[in-house]
Parts: structure tokens; sequence; C-alpha cells
């Protein structure tokens, strides 16, 4: 069962938290977190992802970004990336993640774009990109929950 789920960018400040939150709001039941693997430490959201989920009904108001860890790797059921290198790179440094880490839009083979200090257009982007990569994984995990 899946009851953990690390979702994870680069920065911790942009993609993630937005994967998160919106995954939160799809499935209650599941415990996510969301955190960087490298990390802008301590920030809070992108103002710019921010405004653009704020309009969507997504409040990151509360984010404030964290590293990846080897505990927290452990500790998920399931890791979502948003790129195959953020992938390569836990598995490369946590041996053990393999079979449990996943790009978050890995069933249409892409990338989420990064948006961070990026033109608008690369947020909205990002944010469809997500929304897409969260259906699919509501679907997943929804059937892997009941």
């Amino acid at each position: 069962m899946i009851s953990r789920v690390l979702v994870v960018c680069e920065g911790n400040i942009c993609r993630s938290p937005l994967a998160c939150a919106l995954l939160t709001r799809e499935l209650p039941d599941i415990a996510f977190t969301s955190a960087g693997t490298h990390a802008r430490t301590g920030e809070g959201a992108d103002p710019l992802i921010a405004e653009i989920a704020s309009a969507r009904g997504v409040d990151l108001a509360a984010h404030t970004a964290s590293q990846v860890t080897g505990e927290r790797v452990r500790d998920a059921d399931l890791i979502l990336t948003m790129t195959k290198a953020q992938r390569e790179q836990i598995e490369t440094a946590w041996p053990f993640a393999r079979g449990k880490v996943y790009r978050l839009t890995e069933h249409e083979g892409v990338d989420v774009v990064d948006p961070y200090r990026r033109h608008r257009a690369a947020f909205e982007l990002a944010f469809a990109q997500i929304e897409h990569g969260v259906a699919h994984w509501r679907g997943v995990l929804a059937g892997l929950t009941h």
C-alpha cells in the first residue's frame, strides 16, 4: 500500500511544491511531501508559481523548501521526480530506492519543464504538465489505496 509519497524537483520552490499540493488535494488519504535535489532550503514557493496556483485554487503560501535526504527517500513508499535526471540522481545516491522512483510524467515519456527564472509561459507549461502528471498518478494511486 502507498501511504507516503515524496515529490522531488531541483530547488523545491516551483514544480514539486505545486505537484505536492495538487496530489494532496486529489488524494487526501496519502501523505505527500516535497523536496529538492538542490533545494533552496528555507525559501517559500516562487511568487509566480504561487500566483498561478492561487488563481486555480491552490495555496502554496505555507511551503518552505527542503532538501532530499536518505531518510526521506527511505521513508517514502513512492518518489515522483520532475525529470529523468532527478530520478537517476536519487537512484545513484540511494540505490535502495530503485523500483520506487518515477517521473511524474513517466507515462508521457517527458520531463516537466523547469520554469525557474523564466517567462510566465514556462510556468504555465510546467503547471499544465504537472496537472497531467497528477491526473495520471491520481488514477494509479487511487487503485493502490482502495
